[in-house]
């Protein structure tokens, strides 16, 4: 009885050895779990002091270029299309002569309206004369009183017809005007949607004249891009943002974009899609863009004001979703789940989880889990340059790896020769 009391004793003694062992094992590192209890040296990288700051923002939006000045020519006067002063696809000047509408036929009328004129005018000059010697009559009583009246009147006659004659002759002259159709702006032309030879009449469509330079996009911004924006704008005035312009079309300019400046900013939010209206302009002098083309729009200078950011390298996934490598008193490595706002570039803002003053890895996560010591180094504050950084350090891996991949590949298929003839 005794004997087996004291079995159980032991078996408890091994089991309780067995869970001491584990727990202590648990309380290790991993870098001391894998090197048998000995801690590997402090990992060398770069760690930043969270503080709130301005990140610059990198964004664009989708937008439609558009020409506000584009005019469509309308014949004003009736006549027969005559002759045609351009080529399609040709830049004109405002003022421009582009189409003669039958000038002879206004012309004519023209005249005939001054010959009116020159009747009326004389015809003013007989009646001011009888009223000036009717009332020099009446004054001697030579002339009733009705006869003088009726002088006058025929005078106030003789004035309407003047005026008359004078008003037909503008509109005579208006309309020999429009007979001569000219570019009212200065652009590009498309093709004539009326030959030379047809009848045209008041408001026939001639053909489109569209401005290239400078150009005009509109575009949505989110509402809270727009009130960012509207507090970037305290400082200074609108057309102090610039913007750029980019598009496919320009991969093969030298700068490859168009810079312009923010003309509009809307004052309202769209209800149904929670944005504010804004439109930039740009200079196209080489016309390397043209109106309808869909392009995208990025502000320059644009910010997220007084925010916490990491550099993009620096945020991994955990099982609780994205976190950061937090350094404690000790600078070892502690995970902290943080939720993700916008990227700015190389930046990642963080809205929770991360306080000013936390110690964050910024430098390459890779290989640091939770209780790896940390040698910090010191960052200068470029994510961009770290994340370049990382970036060609993987590059180098992958080449290195399909070289390797490539020469075992290589060797493999120079052994398979051997082993056919040994078998033979």
């Amino acid at each position: 009885m005794r004997t087996m009391i004291r079995s159980g004793r032991a078996v408890l003694l091994v089991l309780a050895a067995g869970l001491l062992l584990a727990a202590c094992g648990q309380d290790e590192t991993p870098q001391q779990q894998a090197a048998g209890g000995q801690e590997r040296p402090p990992r060398s990288v770069e760690v930043g002091q969270m503080a709130r700051q301005d990140i610059p923002l990198d964004k664009s939006y989708p937008s439609l270029l558009r020409s506000d000045d584009e005019v469509t020519l309308v014949a004003r006067v009736t006549g027969f299309l005559e002759a045609r002063h351009f080529e399609p696809g040709q830049l004109v000047e405002a003022g421009q002569r582009l189409y003669t509408i039958e000038p002879d036929l206004y012309q004519a009328a023209a005249s005939q309206r001054e010959a009116d004129l020159q009747s009326a005018r004389a015809e003013l000059s007989r009646a001011q004369r009888d009223a000036d010697r009717f009332e020099q009559l009446l004054s001697q009583n030579s002339v009733s009183r009705q006869q003088y009246d009726q002088a006058r009147t025929e005078l106030g006659v003789a004035q309407a017809s003047v005026a008359q004659a004078e008003a037909a002759l503008a509109s005579a002259n208006i309309d020999l005007g429009y007979a001569e159709v000219t570019a009212p702006v200065a652009g590009m032309i498309g093709l004539g949607q009326v030959n030379v030879g047809n009848l045209v009449s008041a408001g026939t469509e001639l053909a489109t004249i569209t401005p290239l330079d400078p150009l005009e996009v509109r575009f949505q911004l989110p509402q809270r891009d727009a009130f960012e924006l509207r507090r970037q704008l305290d400082d200074q005035p609108l057309s102090a943002v610039g913007a750029s312009l980019q598009t496919p079309v320009l991969e093969g300019n030298a700068t490859g974009h168009l810079q312009g400046s923010l003309t509009f900013l809307g004052s309202r939010v769209d209800e149904g899609t929670s944005t504010v209206q804004a439109s930039a302009t740009f200079a196209n002098p080489d016309a390397q863009v043209l109106p309808g083309q869909f392009v995208r729009v990025r502000l320059e200078g644009m910010k997220r004001f007084d925010v916490l950011a990491v550099p993009e390298i620096a945020v991994t996934q955990g099982l609780m979703g994205p976190q950061v490598f937090v350094l404690d008193e000790d600078n070892v490595a502690r995970s902290r789940t943080v939720a993700l706002g916008e990227v700015a570039g190389p930046w990642q803002i963080i809205r929770e989880g991360l306080e000013p003053g936390d110690r964050v890895v910024v430098g390459d996560p890779a290989g640091i889990e939770p209780g790896t010591p940390i040698d910090p180094l010191p960052f200068g504050g470029d994510a961009g340059e770290i994340v370049d950084a990382v970036e060609e350090a993987e590059a180098e891996a992958r080449e290195e790896a399909q070289e390797a991949a490539a020469t075992a590949m290589e060797e493999g298929q120079a052994s398979a020769p051997n082993e056919e003839e040994g078998d033979q």
